[in-house]
């Protein structure tokens, strides 16, 4: 079988995979993030009487159209306790912002701008437009309106509209579930003492957060030994769970202890391809077993990361109902970097906003696909096609963003 494109992999991990249409009604306070399943429409109207939007006073604006009107104060309206009568010609009601507007009074001139005298009357020193400073009722939404469509992602501007529709709770789709199981003999989990020949598991950690930082939920299976019948448990454990689809790491080239794929496909997996033109990240397998996808990462800390972003994190986005991420821009070379072979490389880079706003890409030294400290410190990928030539110090490059760059000194 023979290398893949990058482009050609993830079109073929993204086409193939189906949403889930599970949903679920959470409390407002457990949306944030979570993406509609129906269209919500307003349960009242909003605001739900015409008020004031400053403080001031309610007049008519017959009494007012000329400058220095005086009008006696008969009362005031408050937020949540209005002015119960009618303001008529030549009164005036005190009232603040939020307030009902009372009866009769068709604007609100600011406090600013009239002069209180000591028996109780007010001068006015502005004829402000008639109508002016009134909230209408019903100018937010009216009651049955949609506000908010199915499809959209719920941030805290789309939660306050919904508490203000006076929902307390909305339907959204629920999370697809991601199975991940480390596989090896020679893994320990952290706080462990290594004995010989024996190394700290780490991928599942950042995997995980990058599919929940994704709109997952994870199920961690742990670590499986290199043995079938443990790898079988595995997998039937993750089906049981009802999992969307099962990440593994390491174990899925063809070696003689690499024992992942042959495995998988003896549980019944149809392969779909293994092995990407990319570095790192070259052993890649994608199948589908009993309608759960399946994504075999590198043992590679770094190459299992690198290829979790690029291929976990849209499938998961698109299992989970969110619009792609865009994590891709353009930054300049910091150095010269040499022509590259036929596969796509991504390498571990500082980005830094330079002072004309630009961003400088400066690659680390040090590449090799276990040095998850290089990763750690990198804001982002320099990415470099397949047979690129040698690219000058200065020139454009496509940068993949792992996080905000750093600013240059000075800024």
């Amino acid at each position: 079988m023979s290398l893949l494109s990058v482009e050609e992999a993830l079109n073929r991990v993204v086409t193939k995979a189906r949403p889930p249409h599970r949903t679920e009604r959470l409390p407002l306070h457990d949306c944030l993030g979570r993406v509609l399943a129906e269209d919500v429409a307003a349960q009242l109207t909003h605001p739900p009487f015409d008020n004031s939007a400053m403080d001031g006073y309610a007049v008519r604006h017959a009494d007012i159209a000329e400058v220095g009107a005086e009008l006696i104060v008969v009362g005031e309206s408050a937020a949540g306790r209005g002015f119960r009568g009618d303001v008529k010609s030549g009164e005036a009601v005190r009232i603040f912002t939020g307030a009902p507007l009372p009866a009769g009074a068709d604007t609100v001139i600011i406090q600013e701008d009239v002069e209180r005298l000591p028996d109780g009357r007010i001068r006015t020193q502005f004829a402000p437009a008639k109508g002016r400073h009134i909230r209408l009722a019903g100018q937010d939404f009216r009651e049955g309106e949609i506000a908010l469509a199915a499809g959209q992602v719920l941030d805290a501007g789309r939660l306050t509209l919904a508490a203000s529709m006076n929902h307390q709770s909305l339907p959204v789709f629920q999370r697809p579930k991601i199975a991940i199981i480390a596989t090896g003999d020679e893994l320990l989990p952290p706080g462990s003492i290594p004995g010989a020949d024996q190394i700290i598991a780490s991928n599942s950690f950042g995997v995980a957060a990058i599919a929940r930082e994704n709109g997952a939920d994870i199920l961690d299976l742990g670590i499986v030994p290199d043995d079938r019948a443990a790898i079988a448990a595995a997998v039937a454990a993750a089906q049981s769970a009802g999992a969307d689809v099962l990440v593994t790491l390491g174990g899925a080239s063809v070696g003689e202890h690499d024992l992942v794929q042959s495995t998988l496909v003896g549980c019944g997996m149809t392969l779909d391809f293994w092995r990407i033109a990319m570095r790192p990240g070259k052993p890649l397998m994608v199948g589908e077993l009993a309608g759960m996808s399946v994504l075999g990462l590198p043992g590679n800390p770094v190459s299992s990361l690198v290829c979790a972003l690029l291929f976990l994190e849209p499938l998961t986005r698109k299992l989970a109902h969110l619009p792609p991420r865009t994590r891709l821009a353009t930054a300049r070379l910091a150095v010269t970097l040499p022509a590259n072979d036929r596969r796509q490389d991504y390498v571990r880079a500082r980005l830094t906003v330079a002072p004309d706003g630009l961003l400088l890409a400066q690659p680390f030294s040090r590449q090799d696909s276990s040095m998850v400290s290089v990763f750690a410190l990198s804001e982002g990928l320099i990415v470099r096609p397949p047979n690129a030539p040698e690219a000058a110090a200065g020139e454009a490059c496509t940068v993949l963003k792992l996080r905000d760059p750093a600013y240059a000194e000075g800024q």
